[in-house]
C-alpha cells in the first residue's frame, strides 16, 4: 500500500496530520450496508474523536441496489419484530452524513487499489451469504439444497433464480439454529399466511403450489444445546394449520444440560417451552396431532450420516442416534435410523466468501484479522484496512452483537488514524466520477427512498386487488430496482 503523493498534491492530502478537517475530511469507505456496516459508520460519527473536532466523510457501498444486507435478504419475511431493526438503520442513513452507493460490487466495479486511492481507511463488512459445507454422502443429489440458498430465494435476492423446486411432501431440515427454524417454518407455512409480509409475488406463487405435509428439523445434540432463540422457537407455534410434533426419546439431559438450564435464562425458557409442548401432546393417542394438514417435527440427538437417493434424486436421509456425554456434547450410539424424505435443506451455518486482494482464512471463512485490523500473509496489519461483522468474526451471534464488534474495529481505526496511508484522490466527487466513467449504474440513498416508496405502492395496489392487506411487495429484479432507484423506470 503506497502512501506516495505527487509534487502537485495539496499539502492537506500529502500531510496526514491535517486530515480530519472541513477542508480535508478523513475519508472512510465501508463495504457492506448490512447492520455491521451501518453500525460501524454510525459509531464512527458518534465517536469521541468526532466530538473533539475530527471531521469524517464516510461512504457506504453495497453490491445490491438496496441497503440493509442480510436484514433484507437473510431474515424470514414473517419476522416483523426482527426486521424492525431496519427502522434504526434507516434513521442512521436518513441523517445525510453517510453516503450510500448501491449496485457497486467490490472486486468488479471497484478494486482495493481504487479504494486505497480515494479513502484513507477501508472497513470490510461484507458478511457471510453462502452455506457452510455438510460433508456427507449424497449431498450432491437432486433435492439436496443449501438453506441459505432457499432463504435468498424466498427473500427475493436479485441474483438467484425466480423459481424454486417445491415438489416434496416430506422434507428434512438439518440444523438447530435460527436459520434452520426459519427455513422449516416457511416450508411448512401456508402461502396465504405470508401475504401480509413483503414476500415477492413469485415466492408466493411457488409456495402456494407446494404439496408439503411434513417438515422434520434435526439437531445433533439435545434440547438444552439448541442454537436458536426463544423468539424463533415460539414463532413455530403461531403457524396456522401446522402441528408441532416432538418425541420423548429425544429429550435427554446430562449434567451439563442441567447446569445450563439453571444458569442460563434463555436456555431455561427454550427447554421449558419444548417440554411443555411435549407434555401437551396426547400421550394416549397414536397420533399426537390435532389433525392439521401439515406437521412440523422437532428431532434431537440425530447426527446425519448419509442422504440416500434413487435415480439421482433424494429419497431419504440416514442418521446415527446420539447420546449426550455429560459435558453437553454428543457421541454416537451405533444405532441408525432412516426417514423417507424427498428434499433435504442443509442449515448448518453460513460461511464467508474470500475478497479479492485481501488475506482470507479459508478454514474459518473470515478475513484474516486481529481484532478488526486486517493482516496480510505475514501476520502484520495492512495499514488502513479493517473488518467488522461476520466477515471479521464468523457467522456467530445475533444482530445485537454486531454493535460491540463494530465498536472494537472503529476504536482501532481511530487509534491508528495518524499512521493511516493518505488517499491521493480524496475529493468527495472523485468516486462518483470514477464509477460513472466505468458505466456503473450505482444507486443512492435518495434512490432507495424511491424504491422503498415503489414497493409500498405495489403493496397498496395488491391490497386493493386482493383480500389481504399487504404493506409492501418486494421487487426482485435487479434491473427494475436500479431503474426505479435511478428514475429510469418506465411509467405504466
Amino acid at each position: 500500500m503506497s502512501t506516495a503523493v505527487s509534487a502537485n498534491t495539496p499539502e492537506s492530502v500529502a500531510n496526514p496530520t491535517v486530515r480530519g478537517t472541513e477542508e480535508r475530511p478523513l475519508r472512510v469507505a465501508v463495504i457492506g450496508s448490512g447492520p455491521a456496516g451501518v453500525y460501524a459508520a454510525d459509531l464512527l460519527t458518534k465517536s469521541d474523536a468526532v466530538r473533539d473536532g475530527l471531521v469524517l466523510a464516510i461512504d457506504l457501498f453495497d453490491r445490491y441496489p438496496a441497503p440493509y444486507g442480510l436484514i433484507r435478504y437473510g431474515v424470514a419475511p414473517d419476522h416483523p419484530r426482527i426486521k424492525g431493526i431496519v427502522n434504526a438503520l434507516r434513521k442512521v442513513l436518513d441523517r445525510g452524513d453517510i453516503r450510500f452507493f448501491g449496485n457497486v460490487e467490490y472486486g468488479t466495479d471497484l478494486s482495493l487499489e481504487d479504494l486505497q486511492a480515494h479513502y484513507d481507511a477501508v472497513i470490510f463488512a461484507t458478511g457471510a451469504i453462502k452455506d457452510a459445507d455438510l460433508n456427507i454422502p449424497g449431498v450432491e443429489l437432486d433435492g439436496s439444497y443449501g438453506g441459505a440458498d432457499f432463504v435468498s430465494w424466498y427473500d427475493g435476492h436479485p441474483d438467484v433464480s425466480r423459481e424454486w423446486p417445491l415438489n416434496a411432501k416430506e422434507i428434512a431440515v438439518i440444523g438447530n439454529g435460527n436459520v434452520a427454524l426459519d427455513v422449516a417454518r416457511v416450508l411448512s407455512k401456508h402461502a396465504e399466511d405470508l401475504l401480509v409480509t413483503e414476500i415477492p409475488d413469485n415466492v408466493y406463487a411457488g409456495l402456494k403450489e407446494s404439496p408439503v405435509t411434513d417438515v422434520h428439523i434435526f439437531g445433533r445434540r439435545g434440547p438444552a444445546q439448541v442454537k436458536f432463540t426463544p423468539l424463533e422457537l415460539r414463532e413455530l407455534s403461531h403457524s396456522r394449520d401446522v402441528d408441532i410434533v416432538l418425541y420423548e426419546e429425544d429429550f435427554d439431559f446430562d449434567e451439563a444440560s442441567d447446569e445450563a438450564v439453571k444458569t442460563n435464562n434463555q436456555i431455561k425458557t427454550m427447554v421449558s417451552t419444548l417440554t411443555n409442548w411435549l407434555v401437551e401432546q396426547d400421550d394416549d393417542a397414536a397420533d399426537p396431532t390435532t389433525g392439521a394438514s401439515r406437521r412440523l417435527h422437532l428431532h434431537f440427538l440425530h447426527n446425519p450420516v448419509e442422504i440416500t437417493g434413487a435415480d439421482g434424486k433424494v429419497s431419504g436421509i440416514k442418521f446415527e442416534r446420539n447420546e449426550l456425554d455429560g459435558t453437553g456434547n454428543a457421541r454416537g450410539t451405533g444405532e441408525f435410523i432412516e426417514y423417507p424424505v424427498q428434499a433435504v435443506y442443509r442449515s448448518v451455518g453460513y460461511f464467508g466468501s474470500a475478497l479479492p486482494d485481501v488475506e482470507f482464512d479459508h478454514r474459518r471463512g473470515v478475513v484474516t484479522n486481529d481484532a478488526g485490523r486486517v493482516v496480510g500473509a505475514d501476520g502484520v496489519h495492512v495499514p488502513g484496512i479493517y473488518a467488522t461483522g461476520w466477515i471479521k468474526r464468523g457467522p456467530v451471534g445475533l444482530i445485537g452483537h454486531t454493535k460491540g464488534d463494530a465498536l472494537e474495529t472503529i476504536t482501532h481505526l481511530l487509534a491508528d488514524r495518524a499512521e493511516l496511508p493518505s488517499a491521493v484522490a480524496p475529493g468527495l466527487d472523485a468516486i462518483s466520477e470514477l464509477l460513472n466513467g466505468r458505466g456503473v449504474e450505482f444507486t443512492s440513498w435518495e434512490g432507495w427512498n424511491e424504491l422503498d416508496a415503489h414497493e409500498l405502492a405495489l403493496g397498496a395496489a395488491a391490497t386493493e386487488a386482493g383480500p389481504v392487506a399487504r404493506e409492501r411487495v418486494k421487487v426482485v429484479s435487479r434491473e427494475e430496482m436500479v431503474n426505479v432507484s435511478r428514475g429510469t423506470a418506465e411509467v405504466h
